[in-house]
């Protein structure tokens, strides 16, 4: 399971392709960098639910 800005989606999907391995993965808004606390608090608010099913689905 991967948690990625979704500016990496197309590289995700490259090296998965090429490894022949789809991972689950939750994209996170991009950019992350320079963000307020309550700014990434809010990503990982956003994020948890994705996250939590990945783990547990």
């Amino acid at each position: 399971m991967l948690a990625a800005s979704s500016e990496f989606e197309s590289a995700i999907d490259a090296q998965g392709r090429a490894l022949g391995f789809t991972p689950s993965v939750v994209y996170i808004a991009h950019p992350i960098q320079d963000r307020t606390d309550a700014e990434l608090a809010a990503l990982a608010d956003g994020a948890i639910d994705g996250l939590l099913a990945s783990l547990t689905g």
